[in-house]
């Protein structure tokens, strides 16, 4: 099942209704109250990306937030964004493509069904929070910069 199925039943889990439509702005989604509008001619992977920053939005914000000149809403903003890439590229999704043996960031966005830019957005906001490496466990830690995983290996 697909990033986009799988947030779809979220959505629904949380009483929300999806509507894919065509939209006049270049939005790729809004959320209004319990109704988020995605914009209907992107791709799959595309709109797991936008359906997952609108639960987001849906979950962690409080009123209209499109004034990102105060700061109030840009913070909102960037807890959306974070529960996003969070829900979408978890530390251990990053593992697991290891272990798989993925290379290289178009690979690994394909992967974990994300877009280039959703997955670089992930990593700069990876980055500004945990600095260059994150233990994920006693045998994976996740460098950002160059993005990779270091894998530790038990010397018996």
């Amino acid at each position: 099942m697909e990033n986009y199925d799988l947030l779809m039943e979220t959505a629904a889990a949380y009483g929300l209704q999806v509507v894919e439509k065509d939209f006049k702005s270049e939005a790729k989604g809004l959320i209004k109250g319990n109704k988020i509008g995605i914009r209907k001619e992107m791709l799959s992977v595309e709109k797991g990306c936008a359906l997952a920053e609108e639960v987001a939005h849906y979950l962690t914000t409080v009123g209209n937030i499109l004034d990102q000149s105060d700061v109030r809403n840009r913070k909102q903003e960037l807890r959306a964004r974070q529960w996003a890439y969070h829900c979408m590229i978890p530390m251990d999704q990053i593992v697991v493509a290891h272990k798989a043996r993925v290379s290289g960031r178009y690979a690994l966005a394909e992967f974990l069904e994300v877009t280039e830019e959703f997955l670089q957005n992930a990593i700069d906001r990876y980055t500004s929070k945990y600095g260059l490496f994150l233990k994920v466990d006693e045998r994976f830690t996740i460098q950002f910069e160059p993005l990779g995983v270091i894998e530790k290996f038990s010397e018996n």
